[in-house]
C-alpha cells in the first residue's frame, strides 16, 4: 500500500513541476512571441525599421547621412480585380519592376504587401498622380554620401544580407554595424470583424530604436588634402597605387587615411571585391628602410649602442653564410656612426645594429612596438602578420631584419609603432571614432588608450634628433619645407617574387613627424611600384613633404629656423 501512495505522490509532484515548467515556457520564454501572435488574430504585424546612424567627421559634417526614400506597398484586400489589372499595367514601368512580380504580390491574401523599396520622392509623386486604390508608401532611409567617394576605405558600405536586410560591410560600417543599425520594432494594425483595417488604432509602441551616429577623428580638410596629393603623386610617378595615413601621436586619433585604387560606396557593386578592403590595415609588405628607425631605437634603448658608436664592419659588403649584404648604392663608409647610418640609410650599419641587439632583445622590442600584433584600430578587416618563432630565426634573418627585409608588417602597424617615437616612447591605440552619439544626441567619448611604452622618453628624444638629421642630410633633403624641424626616414623595399627580390619593382615609402619638438602629426606615405624612380626619396618623400607643408600651414605652425 505504501508504494501506491508514493507512486501517486510522485505522479502528483511530477505533474506539478511539469505544469510549472510549461507555464514558465509560455509566459516567460515565448511571452513576446505569443503577444504579437495574439495581436495578429485581430491585426496585421509589421516590422518597423530603425533609422540608421550617421557617420560624421570631426567638424560634425556628415560623410554618410540618411536620405529619405519610400517603400511602395499594396493592400490586396482593398483592390478590386479591375484595379489590379490597372496597377499591373501602370506600375511596373515606373518602378522598373517585373509585371509578374507585381501581380504575385497583389494576389496575396494580405493587408500589406511590399512592391518596391527605396524609391525617391519624384517617383512617389508620379505614382500618387495615378491615384491607384490600395497603393501606399512607407518612408525609409537609405545611405547618402555628401562627399561622394571620399574616405571610401574608411567608411565601407551598406549592402544586403541573405535575407535582403541592410548590413554594414568593411570599414566603419562593418566594425560598428550593431551601433549604426539600431533595433527593429513591430507595429500591429487592428482589423474589424470583416478584416478591414481600423486606421485609427495602430499600436505606436513598436520598440524600434534608431541607430547611433559616429563622430570621427577624421579631419575633412586633411582627408581632402591627403587624397588629392596621393592622386597627383600616383599619376606623377606612374605607380600602380599608394596609400597615406596621418595620425595624432599623442592620442592615437587618425586624422586622415587614404588608399588608391579605391571604390565608390554609392555604387560598390560595380567594383571588384578586392577593392573593398582597406590596404592600410589589411595589406602585408616588407617595409624596407623605414623599419630601421624601430630597430635603431630598440638598440639605443637597450644601451648596446650609442649615437656616436662606430660600425667596425662597414668598410665593405658583409658576408653571412652564402649571402652577401651590400649598401643600396654600393658605397661604403668605414667607421660610420649610428647617426650617419640612419642619415645615409646604410644597410651594413644596420646589420651591426641588429647583431649588437641580438635576436631575443630584437623580438622583445618589436613586440612592444606592436609588430606581429593587431593594433586594435576600429575598422573591419585588420590583419596582423605574425613574427616567426624564435627557433626559426637564422643569423641572416637577424641581419636583414635590421633594414626591414625578410619581415612583414601592415602600414598601420608601422605607423603606430613609429608614432611612439614622436610621443615620448608611448604607443597609443589608433582609432577612427572619437565619440558615439545616441539618438537623443548624447555623446559618449572614446578616450585615448596607451598600449605600452616600447622605449624611454630619453631614447625617443635621441631618436628624434637622429631622424631630424636624416631629413636634413639625407637623400630627400631637397623636398623638405624650409624653416621646419621634421623627423623622418625614407624606405625603398624590394618586392619578393618566387624566392628572390625583383630589382626593378619596389614599394617606396617615407615616414615622419612634425614639428619634431612638439609633433602635431605623424604620417606614412607608401607608393606601390613607381616607375619614374624606384626610390622612396624621389617618390614617396615629395608626396610626404607636400602634405606636411599644407598641414603645418593648416595647424598655424610658423617656421622656427
Amino acid at each position: 500500500m505504501i508504494w501506491r501512495y508514493r507512486l501517486i505522490l510522485f505522479i502528483f509532484v511530477g505533474s506539478f513541476f511539469l505544469i510549472i515548467t510549461r507555464l514558465f515556457y509560455w509566459q516567460g520564454v515565448r511571452a513576446e512571441e505569443l503577444y504579437f501572435l495574439g495581436k495578429t488574430q485581430y491585426g496585421y504585424s509589421m516590422v518597423v525599421l530603425p533609422k540608421r546612424g550617421e557617420i560624421r567627421t570631426a567638424d560634425n559634417y556628415p560623410i554618410v547621412a540618411n536620405k529619405p526614400s519610400y517603400l511602395v506597398f499594396a493592400n490586396p484586400q482593398n483592390i478590386s480585380k479591375q484595379d489590379k489589372k490597372k496597377i499591373i499595367s501602370l506600375l511596373p514601368p515606373i518602378l522598373d519592376a517585373d509585371p509578374a512580380s507585381i501581380s504575385a504580390s497583389l494576389s496575396l491574401n494580405l493587408l500589406w504587401a511590399p512592391l518596391k523599396g527605396s524609391i525617391d520622392v519624384n517617383i512617389k509623386k508620379e505614382i500618387e498622380k495615378l491615384e491607384l486604390p490600395g497603393i501606399g508608401f512607407e518612408e525609409v532611409s537609405t545611405p547618402f554620401y555628401p562627399e561622394a567617394s571620399m574616405a571610401a576605405h574608411l567608411i565601407g558600405f551598406v549592402g544586403k544580407n541573405d535575407l535582403g536586410e541592410d548590413k554594414g560591410n568593411y570599414g566603419l560600417e562593418g566594425y560598428y554595424e550593431r551601433q549604426l543599425k539600431g533595433k527593429a520594432g513591430k507595429l500591429v494594425e487592428t482589423k474589424d470583424a470583416l478584416g478591414r483595417p481600423i486606421l485609427a488604432k495602430i499600436d505606436q509602441e513598436s520598440g524600434a530604436i534608431n541607430g547611433r551616429s559616429l563622430i570621427l577623428s577624421i579631419d575633412r580638410s586633411i582627408q581632402f588634402t591627403v587624397e588629392r596629393a596621393l592622386k597627383k603623386g600616383i599619376e606623377r610617378y606612374q605607380a600602380t597605387g599608394g596609400m597615406v595615413g596621418v595620425m595624432d601621436p599623442k592620442t592615437g586619433n587618425i586624422l586622415a587615411m587614404a588608399s588608391s585604387p579605391s571604390f565608390d560606396p554609392r555604387e560598390y557593386e560595380k567594383y571588384e571585391e578586392k577593392l573593398y578592403k582597406n590596404p592600410f590595415i589589411s595589406s602585408v609588405y616588407e617595409p624596407g628602410s623605414t623599419f630601421k628607425a624601430l630597430v635603431m631605437a630598440s638598440a639605443l634603448d637597450a644601451k648596446v649602442i650609442k649615437p656616436d658608436t662606430k660600425c667596425p664592419i662597414c668598410g665593405g659588403p658583409i658576408t653571412i653564410g652564402e649571402y652577401q649584404i651590400k649598401t643600396w648604392n654600393n658605397k661604403y663608409m668605414k667607421d660610420i656612426t649610428m647617426v650617419e647610418t640612419i642619415a645615409h640609410s646604410d644597410n651594413t650599419g644596420m646589420v651591426f645594429v641588429s647583431q649588437s641587439l641580438g635576436l631575443d632583445k630584437m623580438l622583445d622590442y618589436l613586440d612592444k612596438f606592436g609588430i606581429g600584433n593587431t593594433t586594435g584600430i576600429d575598422l573591419q578587416g585588420e590583419v596582423a602578420p605574425r613574427l616567426r618563432d624564435r627557433n626559426y630565426w637564422y643569423p641572416i634573418d637577424v641581419a636583414t631584419a635590421g633594414f626591414g627585409q625578410g619581415i612583414s608588417v601592415t602600414p598601420i602597424q608601422l605607423l603606430d609603432g613609429f608614432a611612439s617615437l614622436a610621443n615620448g616612447g608611448k604607443r597609443m591605440e589608433p582609432h577612427i571614432v572619437s565619440a558615439i552619439e545616441t539618438p537623443d544626441k548624447k555623446r559618449i567619448p572614446i578616450e585615448p588608450k596607451v598600449l605600452g611604452t616600447p622605449i624611454s622618453a630619453a631614447t625617443a628624444k635621441v631618436m628624434t634628433e637622429i631622424l631630424v638629421n636624416a631629413v636634413d642630410k639625407g637623400e630627400a633633403k631637397w623636398a623638405k619645407p624650409k624653416g621646419y624641424r621634421i623627423a623622418g626616414k625614407t624606405g625603398t623595399a624590394q618586392i619578393p617574387i618566387a624566392g628572390h627580390y625583383d630589382a626593378n619593382k619596389t614599394i617606396a615609402s617615407f615616414m615622419g613627424f612634425a614639428p619634431a619638438d612638439d609633433p602635431k602629426f605623424v604620417m606614412l606615405v607608401i607608393v606601390d611600384r613607381p616607375t619614374t624612380s624606384i626610390y622612396g626619396s624621389e617618390t614617396a618623400a615629395p608626396i610626404f613633404f607636400n602634405i606636411a607643408r599644407d598641414l603645418l600651414t593648416y595647424f598655424g605652425i610658423p617656421p622656427t629656423e
